[in-house]
């Protein structure tokens, strides 16, 4: 048990030392999760109430895919964006293998079908009474629009929210498409597990902790500012 109580304490150590490398793979996690987080929210927001408001042939089909594109592994997502943009590959040209933007593309992949998945979700349930309750009122698509966003602005919350922790925490894709290098794609994920195989296990655990620190914090700022609680 004394490696766990090794970890925390290194945890502490790591944040209050300000350890460059530790910092340089903090910063580069929080950007790609942030990143490819906010694409997605772009796309799968407005998707995901297309989705579930419209009325449309194949839905059912559309909806069952979409839920199965929510559980995608991560490998396959890594391996599938690699082969396209590895040398050989159609996207080959770009040179975007084993960078940070193979790493948000393959992230975004991942996000955009469970922010789009959550928001079908929740307007199919909701967003009908929605709109009929602003045309009864006499508002156009606009005022619909915004008392949609209105109204289903916890909903929005919890998709943006999984959408991050599923970034954030993904870890077989961005080793793939990344390839874990140090000072380069070293992201808090491939860190620890890293580490774990090199029986590490107090940094890992250390900066497991981190992770969950930098989670909560990020979680509560979004909370906040959609609540205002």
């Amino acid at each position: 048990m004394g490696y766990i109580f090794d970890g925390i304490i290194k945890a502490f150590k790591l944040l209050i030392f300000f350890d460059k490398e530790v910092y340089s793979i903090i910063f580069l996690s929080i950007f790609i999760s942030l990143t490819s987080t906010l694409i997605s929210s772009f796309i799968g927001i407005p998707l995901g109430f297309l989705i579930g408001l419209k009325k449309f042939r194949f839905k059912r089909i559309v909806a069952r895919l979409l839920y199965t594109f929510m559980s995608l592994p991560p490998v396959v997502v890594g391996l599938v964006v690699a082969i396209i943009i590895s040398r050989r590959g159609p996207l080959g040209h770009l040179r975007l293998l084993f960078t940070p933007a193979a790493m948000i593309i393959a992230q975004t992949l991942l996000v955009t079908p469970i922010i789009t998945g959550i928001i079908f979700n929740n307007s199919k349930e909701q967003g009908h009474q929605i709109k009929q309750i602003c045309k009864t009122l006499g508002g156009n698509r606009w005022d619909t629009l915004i008392l949609l966003i209105k109204e289903m602005r916890i909903n929005i919350l919890i998709a943006v929210v999984t959408g991050f922790g599923r970034a954030i925490s993904e870890v077989g894709a961005v080793m793939i498409v990344g390839g874990n290098i140090k000072g380069h794609t070293r992201v808090m994920t491939s860190f620890i597990a890293m580490n774990h195989s090199m029986g590490n296990y107090s940094t890992s655990i250390a900066m497991g902790l981190v992770l969950l620190i930098i989670s909560f914090i990020t979680n509560s700022i979004l909370y906040k500012y959609v609540t205002g609680d």
